[in-house]
């Protein structure tokens, strides 16, 4: 797993699987976020699956799933939720991707400054871009 800090709250990564529920645990992630739709590849665990896995881990499981150039407001929203919960975060995706958009999308409805993040999603490996452009706050 090639875990990416977004920031103090929030680190993404691609599709993880049930087995590191457990290490995520260990590091301090409080919630584990899906940004996947279920089914999206045959090799990725079922929601049931992962949430049990979470669940046995202590962990909260929750799935904001969307496909690539799919993120919608409601979807921002949904992430800045769990976002106010103080909690720390772990979401991830296909590649991770998807994953610092929705953060991106959130933290501009909270109020965030564009250009710092901007700055925290490239210095991750991550463009924003078009995220700090879709969504106002």
């Amino acid at each position: 797993m090639n875990i990416k800090k977004l920031d103090e709250q929030v680190s993404v990564s691609e599709h993880i699987t049930c087995e590191e529920m457990a290490p995520l645990a260990q590091s301090g992630v409080q919630v584990v976020v899906c940004n996947c739709p279920e089914g999206e590849s045959d090799v990725h665990p079922s929601y049931e699956a992962m949430e049990r896995a979470a669940q046995d881990a202590g962990l909260r499981f929750i799935a904001i799933p969307f496909t690539r150039g799919r993120m919608t407001r409601e979807d921002c929203e949904a992430f800045r939720n769990v976002l106010q919960s103080g909690e720390k975060i772990h979401a991830f995706c296909r590649t991770g991707n998807r994953s610092s958009q929705v953060w991106a999308g959130a933290k501009i409805l909270m109020g965030a400054d564009k250009k710092q993040l901007h700055s925290q999603a490239q210095a991750a490996g991550f463009d924003v871009s078009a995220a700090l452009v879709a969504i106002d706050s």
